[in-house]
């Protein structure tokens, strides 16, 4: 049996804001056992998060690359959960339109983005906002709106005249990635306002793999669904702090021992959407190397 020394990086689990998600969806279920629910695209990115809600007999409705106002199509009747990641307000109001109770599970650090971007295009601001081009938190943002600038990559900064420039950004980028782009934007708008929206979740978690630079460290593992934005942040920013060996995995299924040196040096680190029972099997795993327990969906939630 190799020997690895193990260490789980802190913090781990749900966010609050996926906790206060995963509660209403839970709560809405209990309180409506025979009424039809339906989530309006993931309710956070993690498919066996979606499994574990179907288990509960609720629904999600998601396609790739199709927005939330279009999926909103497949639904209806009954209750319909707005996601962690937030929706416009074309979303509510169509929802509305179409008789469908709703239950909103926005995090509250991402209703409060949208509400500064809301007040700064009120006060005749422009919005450069950075973020990934159909993630939903964004597209919430940006969707329908003339007044707001997506902005992916420093190439993408627009050249506006003569108008009031406000800068903020999706909650789950790299703090390194942004920072980059805040600097460029205010070398070339000086004047523009800068707010970090960076949540404190994604922030810690970034932090503390940066903070493993020259430890070494021999191998990374991310637990995370590979479609969560902030999963793929902390691989990046784990390349970033110069841990040679980078492992993405969903579950214990992913992890291959032949990979991994004896006496290696290991850090186990997830997404703010990464269910504890899945990280720690992968960590109970390394220790004792026994049989992959298999995963049990009842104990996901």
């Amino acid at each position: 049996m190799k020997q690895f020394n193990v260490q789980m990086l802190q913090p781990q689990g749900y966010c609050g804001g996926v906790l206060r998600a995963i509660k209403i969806a839970k709560s809405c279920r209990i309180q409506n056992p025979d009424e039809k629910i339906t989530i309006l695209g993931n309710l956070v990115h993690n498919r066996y998060v979606q499994l574990a809600l179907q288990y509960h007999n609720i629904e999600t409705v998601d396609v790739k690359n199709k927005t939330r106002l279009e999926l909103l199509d497949s639904i209806s009747e009954g209750i319909v959960i707005f996601t962690a990641h937030g929706v416009s307000l074309d979303v509510f109001d169509k929802a509305k339109q179409k008789g469908l109770t709703i239950v909103d599970a926005t995090c509250p650090f991402v209703c409060k983005t949208q509400k500064i971007v809301k007040e700064q295009i009120d006060n005749g601001f422009v919005i450069f906002y950075i973020g990934k081009k159909h993630h939903p938190e964004a597209e919430a943002i940006y969707e329908g709106n003339d007044s707001v600038y997506l902005i992916e990559k420093i190439e993408d900064i627009p050249d506006i005249q003569n108008k009031k420039i406000f800068v903020t950004n999706q909650t789950t980028m790299s703090i390194l990635d942004i920072q980059k782009i805040f600097d460029e934007i205010k070398k070339r708008y000086p004047h523009s306002l800068i707010h970090d929206e960076i949540c404190n979740a994604t922030r810690v978690r970034q932090q503390a793999i940066l903070d493993l630079k020259d430890q070494q460290i021999d191998v990374l593992i991310v637990v995370g669904d590979p479609t969560s934005n902030n999963t793929r942040q902390l691989a990046n920013i784990g390349k970033l702090a110069g841990i040679p060996n980078i492992i993405k995995a969903q579950t214990v299924e992913d992890i291959n021992l032949d990979f991994i040196e004896d006496r290696s040096n290991i850090a186990i680190t997830s997404g703010a959407s990464t269910p504890s029972y899945l990280t720690n099997m992968i960590y109970n795993y390394l220790l004792n190397q026994l049989v992959k327990e298999k995963i049990r969906i009842e104990n996901i939630l």
